[in-house]
């Protein structure tokens, strides 16, 4: 399904940002590029961008610019790890994934005491899956397995996961967004997880 797209001038008119602000934002990489989208009109040429994630991203910046600097916000909404690491008591105790989601992801990783960034990623993206109802513990395992063995790949580059289900038989894999996918006949997507905006999420909540 293509992506509805909202008008710049629509955007400034709904958000009540400035011309300027857009832009500086988009210059201290805080709206990325890919997201002004140049389109022939009636007109001319106009610029336009996914509906969704920019009304959002603008919302998450005003609520925020006030704490931290517009360099601090670009690290925070930026898809690129963090150094930060911790303890799974801190993960429990701080509500970042459930004990759930640990004990399956300590049953795939072996012993772990500390956990670096991307290993605190995967398992919040997992616990995502797993409380949404969506896939069960076997496939969460999949899940897991796949963005260990593939997710260094794309070097702090965006991508998503998907994961797909026919006759009760399950895949998923990661792709480079955005692109377009095609699949078999008979196979519906269970769950689409960008992984640029687990990350930001996961930054805001470990702060």
């Amino acid at each position: 399904m293509e992506e509805e797209l909202i008008s710049k001038k629509e955007l400034l008119d709904i958000t009540g940002i400035s011309y300027g602000a857009l832009y500086r934002w988009k210059r201290k990489n805080l709206i990325p590029e890919e997201w002004f989208i140049r389109k022939s009109t009636f007109t001319g040429q106009e610029t336009f961008f996914p509906r969704d994630k920019i009304l959002a991203r603008i919302e998450k910046i005003k609520n925020m610019k006030e704490d931290l600097s517009l360099d601090d916000l670009a690290d925070v909404l930026s898809p690129t790890p963090t150094s930060v690491t911790m303890s799974k008591e801190e993960l429990i105790k701080r509500n970042i994934v459930t004990p759930a989601a640990l004990e399956l992801c300590l049953q795939q990783y072996g012993s772990m005491d500390i956990f670096k960034f991307e290993k605190i990623l995967f398992l919040y993206v997992l616990d995502k899956a797993l409380q949404s109802g969506d896939v069960s513990i076997e496939e969460g395992k999949l899940l897991l397995g796949t963005l260990t063995e593939n997710y260094e790949k794309y070097g702090g580059k965006k991508c998503e996961l998907v994961f797909l289900r026919k006759m009760g038989v399950s895949t998923c894999f990661l792709h480079g967004s955005p692109c377009e996918f095609y699949f078999e006949t008979g196979a519906r997507i269970v769950l689409r997880i960008d992984m640029g905006e687990r990350i930001e999420e996961l930054k805001i909540r470990i702060g």
